[in-house]
């Protein structure tokens, strides 16, 4: 391997599989391997925890019934060493299991037979998302935004006052977005990416839906022009953000 191949082999993305069935697991790795990830492979609990901490995956495929353990368990002790995203991938399709998955570390949760498509489509998806997150927390974590204040590391929105504002996982993703964009326009697409997250399906309406409740909250709060409509476009920051060092 030359050293443009080792390069290109070391900048791919870190997949692990782990899933105990040698026809599933097989499927997937050789579509991810053919789509430019770097694959590895393991067939239960213990094998998965030495990968992982071998590996340093970005992304992490994880069934949940395993032959030495609980896929739940396993995702739970997982976080304990490592940031990568989770998704399950298994047969248990009851809206308990979905529920429990989702709440406890999972990003997404698919149930086989597997459409690898969307499998595909989930996964650079989530890692779109996480590297937003990433790119967002290197920067300096307190904004101040005309009567506003928001610390991006706390996840934490008040006014210049001191007095809180609650804001939902979605709202405040989409308005940390736009405060870090500082006035530069984002389309609706890019702000999809944003806030899609574990817990549905996202769109163009559920994107409006989050600025209108941001709108009655920032307005309510002391500010009715913070949030400005690009037409055709998206959205933007209407005033001027100040990050503090």
């Amino acid at each position: 391997m030359n050293a443009a191949s080792e390069t290109a082999a070391a900048n791919r993305e870190r997949l692990v599989i782990v899933e105990d069935d040698p026809v599933t697991r097989a499927m997937i790795s050789g579509y991810f391997t053919d789509q430019g990830f770097r694959v590895e492979e393991a067939e239960s609990v213990a094998e998965a925890r030495r990968v992982v901490r071998r590996v340093k995956p970005e992304l992490i495929f994880l069934d949940v019934v395993l032959p030495d353990g609980d896929g739940f368990d396993l995702a739970k002790e997982l976080q304990s060493f490592s940031d990568a995203g989770i998704i399950f991938v298994t047969r248990r399709d009851t809206d308990i299991d979905r529920i429990v998955g989702l709440e406890l570390a999972g990003d997404h949760y698919v149930t086989k037979p597997v459409n690898l498509r969307d499998l595909l489509a989930r996964t650079r998806s989530l890692l779109r998302r996480r590297k937003i997150e990433r790119d967002t927390a290197r920067r300096s974590t307190t904004i101040t935004f005309g009567p506003f204040m928001i610390d991006l590391l706390r996840r934490e929105l008040a006014t210049v006052n001191g007095d809180p504002i609650r804001l939902t996982r979605g709202e405040f993703d989409l308005l940390a977005a736009l405060v870090d964009s500082n006035g530069r326009p984002l389309s609706r697409d890019y702000l999809i990416e944003v806030v899609s997250n574990r817990h549905g399906e996202v769109d163009a309406r559920t994107v409006d839906a989050l600025v209108a409740r941001l709108r009655r909250k920032l307005t309510g709060a002391g500010d009715p022009g913070v949030i400005a409509t690009v037409s055709g476009i998206g959205y933007k920051l209407g005033i001027f953000a100040d990050r503090n060092a």
